[in-house]
């Protein structure tokens, strides 16, 4: 009798013992680079705007003072509330499973929740704002003005649009001049089209380690680079980047992502429910402090 029949008899199939997730974003890439809030109470929070003076020549002595006539301007930001899930798991089904799922579960809620936050503010960055510029006045819609938006043109990211971004911020006074720290988002595509252009990667040392490992390095001509996969297609073969300076919204959490796992024990066999909830709002605050870059994607 061969004794290798009988060895391998006792062979046990050895099964992976726990979950890995699907590729996905995981953390909030903009929630660091706004001013954050904190906790708000309310269904809403505002800011403040307040315009600016000038020096006045004076022509002779004792002469009247001038009063300055100062713009004054509130934005409103309305929470909004969201939940993922419940991702169930059948009472009858946990024995049958090698692992126990749950733990996974919640790892996605959180991950679900922190996109949510970075849609959120992209929504802040490029929507309408609304404002009301007296007491008791009606509300209005601010949009992004046409000075401030980078069109198209049939061309990718460009080194083009990148200065011309640079170029608005700087005319606006909001810069690192005056204290400001600049973001740029971008997308697997730009990633292609800029390291693919070498009048940006033929001489400058930071290029060159880009090129090297295969990345945008974090900061990098004036901007701070933040990956963003879920940007705005406004036509075919075009994707909305966006710039801002990191005083350009404002955000506020209701509440903070909650998770829940429990039974439902109105069910049969008890399932196990991962549940999450959260509430945040966000708002621009100056449309100087943003920059809109449309760019094809099809180049």
């Amino acid at each position: 009798m061969s004794t290798s029949a009988t060895i391998t008899t006792a062979f046990r199939q050895q099964f992976h013992d726990s979950y890995i997730h699907a590729l996905q974003q995981k953390e909030s890439r903009f929630q660091s680079r706004v001013v954050d809030r904190g906790m708000i109470n309310g269904s809403s929070f505002t800011t403040n705007n307040v315009g600016s003076v000038e020096a006045k020549a004076v022509t002779g002595r004792y002469q009247d003072k001038q009063a300055d006539e100062v713009s004054h301007a509130t934005r409103l930001a309305y929470m909004a509330d969201f939940d993922i899930g419940p991702i169930v798991v059948d009472g009858f089904d946990l024995p049958k499973l090698v692992a126990d799922p749950t733990y996974k579960y919640v790892e996605m809620l959180v991950a679900a929740a922190n996109r949510r936050k970075d849609a959120t503010i992209y929504r802040a960055l490029l929507d309408s704002a609304m404002e009301r510029t007296e007491d008791g006045g009606a509300l209005t819609g601010i949009t992004i003005p046409a000075g401030q938006q980078i069109a198209n043109g049939g061309t990718g990211f460009t080194k083009a649009k990148i200065i011309k971004a640079l170029e608005l911020f700087r005319a606006n006074e909001c810069d690192h001049e005056n204290g400001e720290t600049l973001y740029m988002s971008y997308n697997s595509v730009a990633v292609r089209q800029i390291l693919s252009d070498t009048t940006l990667t033929s001489a400058d040392f930071m290029a060159v380690k880009m090129l090297q490992e295969g990345r945008l390095t974090d900061r990098w001509c004036g901007f701070m680079w933040i990956p963003y996969e879920r940007m705005d297609v406004p036509s075919a073969n075009v994707a909305r980047a966006v710039a801002w300076a990191g005083t350009a919204v404002q955000y506020g959490t209701g509440l903070n992502v909650k998770t829940d796992v429990s039974e439902n024990k109105t069910k049969r066999g008890h399932p196990t429910e991962a549940y999450a909830y959260l509430s945040l709002g966000a708002v621009r605050q100056d449309e100087k402090k943003v920059v809109q870059l449309d760019f094809a994607t099809n180049v």
